[in-house]
């Protein structure tokens, strides 16, 4: 067995190179006692993948900065998807909440999925006048198929709070992308 960690942070863990305890181990996997078969093993199906995406979405997970679900319930592909995500304190984006809508295509978890803010917002990997996400963001730039809807959406944030994000004039609070 090999960790899966869902999200960037975790993403140079190999629980491998500490055997014996997992106690201390700051994965997501072993926080949360779940394992899985690594990519190189085991295939899982795109749809099996977006059922356990949708189920902890629909559960609720972490301090609730960050959720999602499906756009429309009878989405019986999967494909789309919206975000929200409550902008980070200290930052010009404190408790604003964005939606996003991301789009997994067929080729998800291998390809990563298309981005885009539906709520308009000033910030260096999203193209002004759409919303996209750009492809040089990097997680989409770097994109593994461990990555989850759940990690675009912290990464997304996160970047939010970065030194070149965190004080950029924003639009009226509400506006949209059209």
């Amino acid at each position: 067995y090999a960790c899966f960690p869902p999200t960037a942070r975790d993403a140079n863990h190999d629980p491998r190179e500490a055997p014996g305890s997992s106690e201390n181990c700051p994965c997501t996997a072993h926080r949360t006692n779940t394992y899985r078969y690594s990519m190189s093993e085991v295939e899982v199906p795109r749809n099996f993948r977006l059922l356990e995406e949708l189920e902890k979405g629909e559960k609720g997970f972490g301090d609730g900065t960050v959720s999602y679900g499906l756009e429309k319930a009878d989405d019986i592909d999967l494909r789309d998807w919206v975000g929200t995500i409550i902008g980070p304190p200290g930052t010009v984006h404190d408790n604003r909440i964005y939606q996003v809508r991301i789009t997994c295509d067929d080729n998800y978890p291998k390809k990563p999925p298309q981005v885009q803010f539906l709520s308009a917002v000033n910030m260096s990997c999203v193209q002004s006048k759409n919303g996209k996400v750009t492809k040089d963001f990097p997680l989409l730039k770097n994109w593994k198929p461990q990555y989850t809807i759940e990690t675009v959406l912290c990464e997304l944030r996160r970047d939010m709070a970065s030194a070149h994000n965190r004080k950029l004039k924003q639009p009226e609070e509400g506006s949209m992308f059209s």
